[in-house]
């Protein structure tokens, strides 16, 4: 445990579980369902509405063997060209091998997706995938569907479910046991201010953390909350340099910042092609895929052109789709151009990368275990080694299924307490030598987006990668300094833990993408452009010490080694897991 906290006030109120989700997207609710079925007390909490997370926002699918002639096999070999050489094969051949059934299974919840005249469902192509392979719903409202269905499975199953609540900390018991988390409750309710769920079992399924970048297709609420919490309670993060930045998003100028509309991938697949403002195609000979290369190929390859034309964006030309074919297959792009002045059945479509997925995140083993006892992680907070350096296009739906289902399973099969009662340990509120975070200024929020863009964005480099690392650490300074000094600048209330959120989780990418001196997957370092598989081909691993700087290991493969948690019995254990060690470039040299 690090001892460390965000400053925030007692809690007022707790309530009792048996487990507590925190997430509402499609590895929230399934594993919240799932928990629910086996006669388990579940708690849902949520940052706004159930529907308001970042499974609804997706457009392409869901990517499963479905199709005929395709097999598990081809999809492992197209998800592990995608990662980069960084993709644990044993967590990939899960997520392929039990990803067709799971998707049966969400459609036995009630989520229907689009199918053919005959019946079957229909799968269309993306970026990466040699085979059609993408199962989607209302032609490109995928997430949306999905959400319904599970939102709807949660109302009927009448779960317990705290909406607009923003979760703080871990807790844990006097001997560091996961016993529930604190939370602060916005707005009327049952419950308001900060409060506990008390529970033996903690699954993070938080989402991700785009609002680090000033653009980004990630909603509001992406401030990276699961990352930082697991962070301060003493977990391992891996992969978080690689973040991926979309290829094809609306461009709606070089000033623009906030949510900004995505151009799915699927327009791609169904025959969409990337031009320069002359209509001339430059995929063209990039790849063997063209378009539909992996997501990191593409961004590069539309960042370069961009400098080399001294231009801000390229475009998307589909208008060889046709108006009916826009408005039957992708309504919901059609909708999001014309609101903005373009109309793709006439235009071509102005789009430029943007932060879009963390393809890193809480390291977990294959059940959603964490190194913290009792803490799970599933979806994009989570790192299961799925992804590698680059997620394939549309595995993130389909993690989120697998794995929820599979922390689902290690709960239940688990050590249980009376039927809706906590464990009957008592959690510690504020453990002996715990110390508080100083909190930063609601406006430090858009400092921190400004500072990772500049120098942690698609192209990153050692100088802009220092330049981001001593902006953070100043901003971090001078918030110690006001906590030290007061009155407060910052007191206690969301905007100032999520940009405190922020600040964390951009201090520990620096760290890590500062290590990775190369060029791989979406992690771009245009001073060493080169992929090095003999220094390289490892997971970075980062925890947070008592002191809240970020400390870096290093895997000794691109396997992950067994996740061992922390033992909550010696306070004194900060030793990494078992297979890591110090990076390379932090140890001393041998004789």
């Amino acid at each position: 445990m690090t001892g460390i906290r965000l400053t925030a006030p007692a809690p007022g109120w707790a309530i009792d579980a048996d487990v507590v989700v925190v997430g509402s997207g499609v590895a929230g609710l399934t594993t919240a369902l799932r928990c629910a079925a086996a006669g388990l007390a579940t708690v849902v909490v949520t940052k706004a509405r159930l529907d308001d997370g970042s499974t609804r926002w997706a457009q392409g699918g869901i990517a499963a063997a479905l199709g005929e002639g395709d097999t598990p096999e081809q999809h492992l070999d197209d998800t592990l060209v995608a990662g980069a050489g960084l993709c644990d094969e044993t967590a990939v051949r899960t997520l392929v091998t039990e990803g067709p059934d799971a998707v049966r299974r969400l459609i036995g919840t009630g989520a229907h997706f689009d199918t053919t005249d005959t019946g079957a469902i229909a799968l269309t192509r993306e970026g990466g995938h040699h085979r059609r392979r993408i199962a989607h719903a209302g032609g490109d409202a995928t997430g949306a569907e999905i959400s319904r269905a599970l939102v709807g499975a949660v109302r009927s199953a009448a779960l317990r479910t705290i909406e607009n609540a923003l979760v703080l900390d871990l807790l844990t018991d006097a001997e560091g046991r996961t016993e529930g988390v604190t939370l602060h409750v916005m707005g009327e309710g049952q419950h308001d201010g900060v409060g506990a769920v008390h529970a033996p079992a903690v699954v993070l399924a938080t989402g991700g953390m785009g609002q680090v970048f000033s653009a980004t297709t990630n909603p509001p609420v992406s401030t990276g909350d699961g990352v930082a919490l697991a962070l301060r309670a003493g977990a391992e993060v891996s992969d978080l340099e690689f973040v991926q930045f979309h290829p094809t998003v609306l461009f709606l100028g070089a000033d623009s910042e906030g949510q900004q509309p995505l151009v799915s991938e699927a327009v791609r697949g169904e025959g969409a092609h990337l031009v320069d403002a002359s209509g001339t195609r430059f995929m063209l000979g990039q790849h063997e895929l063209a378009e539909l290369a992996p997501r990191d190929i593409v961004a590069k390859a539309i960042t370069r052109q961009m400098h080399l034309q001294g231009t801000e964006h390229m475009y998307l030309d589909a208008r060889h789709f046709g108006a009916a074919m826009w408005e039957q297959r992708f309504p919901t792009i059609l909708a999001a151009c014309r609101a903005h002045g373009i109309d793709p059945v006439t235009q071509p479509v102005p789009v430029a990368p943007a932060a879009h997925y963390a393809s890193g995140g809480v390291r977990t083993d294959l059940r959603g275990r964490t190194t913290v006892p009792g803490l799970y992680a599933c979806g994009e907070v989570a790192c299961t080694g799925v992804h590698g350096a680059n997620r394939l296009a549309s595995n993130s739906l389909l993690e989120g299924l697998v794995f929820a289902e599979r922390i689902a399973a290690d709960i239940v099969a688990g050590p249980r307490a009376d039927p809706g009662t906590a464990s009957g340990r008592a959690p510690v509120v504020n453990p002996a030598g715990t110390h508080t975070v100083p909190l930063l200024t609601a406006e430090s929020r858009t400092a921190i987006q400004r500072i990772m863009t500049r120098g942690a964005g698609v192209i990153r480099s050692a100088g802009s990668l220092a330049t981001a690392a001593e902006e953070l650490e100043a901003l971090q300074r001078a918030a110690a300094a006001a906590d030290e000094d007061g009155p407060k600048d910052a007191v206690p209330g969301v905007e100032a833990w999520e940009a405190t959120n922020l600040l964390l989780v951009s201090r520990v990418l620096v760290a890590a993408a500062r290590e990775r001196e190369e060029t791989r997957g979406c992690h771009w370092r245009e001073d060493r452009p080169d992929r090095d598989d003999a220094a390289w081909r490892r997971h970075l691993v980062v925890r947070i010490a008592p002191d809240r700087q970020p400390f870096v290991s290093s895997t000794d493969s691109a396997a992950f080694p067994p996740v061992r948690p922390r033992d909550p019995a010696d306070p004194t254990d900060t030793a990494l897991s078992a297979g890591l060690r110090n990076h390379p470039a932090d140890a001393p040299e041998e004789p």
